[in-house]
């Protein structure tokens, strides 16, 4: 096929892995529309000639996806089906010598920094203009915001900046202005995301600016709401809880995986800190954010976690009661410091482990939901599903977190604020009748 009549060509783009691929592909969709290509983001009638897989490379399960899903790619370009497969994202710039090997019937292999190079492919222009433009792939009320890319963080178990490379935070009248087009089309709610948010500013402005980002933000016509993820819990810039306090806009709400509760196993992951001095910074957060939620993520298995350290982590969860909590089984990645160490947890252990976490943390949610029933929160209302509406509070992360059911006759429209009673709590969700 002649690259030359690629305007007259579709691309699909299929997007595997975490919210910053996500933003990435938006990006990438925007770019080719802007060049007039024909171009659209996982397609259900799947007529595209062309397809583009942003894979991710974090964890076996997730690579084992992106594998599957370019094999059955590469089998309907052998089926005729589609002309051309590229794939692009983490496992491409992770494993691309011997991908090319293994799967030599993709058409090229791109990385996580290679936009342009990969546009150039398609037969586009990176176009300058459209920064800070973008088309959303998810309902338009809500809109990830990726405020740096890549990490300079050392943890023994993590591969992200094998795959992401060196944190690059991006300039805030960049951001501003991404943040002022959003809403110009109608976001309402901002998730601050990167691979290490609070470092934001360090490469940039010689200092962690977090806060002022955030009160820059805050500063922008229609937005309502500001979340922040994946905040690094060692050096955590105390001004941030500060602007939190003290600025409606920002969610009483902050994701900071923390990754264990024992001291020893934080000192074998490289996480530079101490189990006493995260109770300490988990205490500070909720004086000085009254009434905030805190997700967090921990691994079990890692190698050395002994039965004692397990144990601990335990206690670590039944003590902090976090609002919210996920848990990954330990993944052992080439290249990583803890990849020298032997795997001693054996895989079912490890799942065993995983379960045992997560049915304690169903107890605590249950509680806090549980507490929850006569208030009266206000709800931003996501989807319509079967009957009934679908929502969350401000303590709530679209797909990952709690969910509100909404009780109503009355037609409401996606995208708006309503205040709603909860009437019931399970583990997960609350039922809620609109005040």
């Amino acid at each position: 096929m002649k690259t030359k009549g690629l305007r007259n060509n579709k691309v699909n783009i299929i997007t595997l892995g975490c919210s910053k691929n996500q933003v990435d592909s938006e990006v990438l969709l925007t770019q080719l529309r802007g060049n007039q290509i024909e171009a659209s983001h996982e397609a259900r009638n799947d007529d595209a000639n062309i397809v583009v897989i942003n894979t991710c490379g974090f964890i076996d399960n997730a690579k084992q996806e992106s594998i599957d899903t370019i094999l059955r790619y590469v089998d309907a370009k052998e089926e005729g089906l589609v002309e051309k497969v590229y794939v692009t994202g983490c496992l491409s710039q992770r494993y691309k010598d011997d991908l090319e090997k293994e799967i030599p019937k993709v058409d090229a292999w791109f990385g996580t920094r290679d936009l342009s190079r990969l546009l150039k492919q398609l037969n586009a222009n990176y176009k300058q203009e459209l920064v800070g433009e973008r088309i959303l792939t998810n309902p338009g009320h809500f809109a990830y915001l990726k405020i740096s890319e890549g990490c300079d963080r050392p943890c023994s178990f993590c591969a992200i900046p094998l795959m992401r490379g060196n944190h690059l935070s991006r300039p805030m009248e960049e951001l501003v202005r991404e943040a002022k087009n959003l809403a110009k089309n109608g976001t309402k709610e901002l998730l601050l995301i990167a691979q290490d948010s609070t470092y934001y500013g360090l490469d940039l402005y010689k200092k962690r600016n977090l806060a002022e980002l955030l009160k820059k933000l805050s500063d922008v016509e229609g937005i309502e709401w500001i979340r922040l993820h994946y905040a690094f819990p060692t050096g955590f810039p105390m001004d941030v809880l500060d602007v939190m306090a003290g600025e409606k806009k920002i969610c009483k709400y902050l994701d900071i995986p923390l990754q264990h509760g024992s001291t020893e196993m934080l000192q074998l992951m490289r996480r530079g800190t101490t189990r006493e001095k995260t109770e300490a910074l988990l205490q500070t957060i909720r004086e000085k954010v009254p009434g905030i939620a805190i997700r967090t993520t921990l691994i079990a298995g890692h190698p050395g976690e002994t039965q004692k350290y397990f144990d601990e982590m335990m206690e670590f969860v039944e003590r902090s009661r976090f609002d919210r909590l996920g848990v990954f089984a330990y993944s052992h990645e080439e290249q990583t410091h803890s990849f020298s160490l032997k795997d001693d947890v054996p895989e079912k252990t490890k799942q065993k482990r995983v379960d045992q976490l997560m049915e304690l943390q169903q107890g605590i949610s249950l509680q806090l939901n549980q507490a929850k029933i006569g208030k009266t929160f206000t709800v931003l209302v996501d989807r319509k599903e079967g009957g009934s509406y679908i929502g969350r509070t401000e303590f709530d992360s679209p797909e990952v977190d709690n969910e509100v059911i909404l009780v109503t006759n009355d037609h409401l429209r996606l995208g708006d604020f309503v205040e709603a009673k909860v009437t019931g709590a399970s583990e997960f969700d609350l039922i809620a009748e609109i005040v």
